[in-house]
């Protein structure tokens, strides 16, 4: 699996599903469906691209969103969130992170209090699970227990990223970049969907 059929994959459960749950239920079914290398694959495609995300700017937005500051676990998970907004909208906030005041899925939450966000809200931790899960479908179980199963994904991920790098993992650039100071700097559409509250 390359890039462009890990993002085939992402927009056709996109284009079925609405809700995450409906989508990770999918993905899964579909993923475990296939070879155990290519659920491998999946998750390094996903490590990659979650990887793309993760720079200063993009960071700045998601605190911006989320009403001025970010956690590294949350802008980890509004990384994967981003996944979910498919590839086109994705690549643009790499290019030009203001540009998810574009996304319909970014305007939904505009306005509203965050505590009324419940399914819209921005991130999607499970999406970084729902390859083991399928590599544990397809290898049906292990007979040593689930814990040597996801064992056993691990290793074959870890091994791929490091056959396709040549030594250097992708992942670990992750929790790398600091987070979102600057988030109203070079984000005026973002920052006039989600104004910071005044101080007293």
């Amino acid at each position: 699996m390359d890039r462009d059929a890990f993002w085939a994959l992402i927009e056709e459960c996109r284009r079925r599903f609405r809700g995450g749950d409906e989508r990770l239920a999918w993905l899964c079914g579909e993923l475990a469906r296939r070879p155990l290398e290519e659920i491998v694959r999946f998750q390094v495609c996903l490590d990659r691209v979650a990887q793309d995300a993760s720079t200063e700017d993009l960071w700045a937005a998601a605190a911006r969103i989320f009403g001025g500051r970010c956690s590294d676990d949350g802008f980890c998970y509004f990384g994967l969130w981003m996944v979910g907004l498919g590839r086109e909208a994705f690549e643009r906030a790499l290019a030009d992170p203001d540009a998810l005041a574009d996304a319909p899925e970014v305007q939904r939450l505009a306005g509203r209090p965050r505590d009324e966000w419940n399914d819209d809200w921005p991130e999607w931790e499970l999406l970084d699970y729902v390859a083991m899960e399928a590599y544990e479908r397809a290898a049906g179980g292990a007979e040593d227990g689930a814990e040597s199963c996801e064992d056993a994904f691990d290793d074959a991920v870890e091994a791929r990223r490091l056959n396709d790098e040549g030594g250097r993992d992708p992942a670990d650039g992750r929790g790398e970049v600091g987070g979102g100071a600057g988030a109203a700097l070079g984000l005026p559409r973002l920052s006039r969907l989600f104004p910071l509250p005044a101080r007293a």
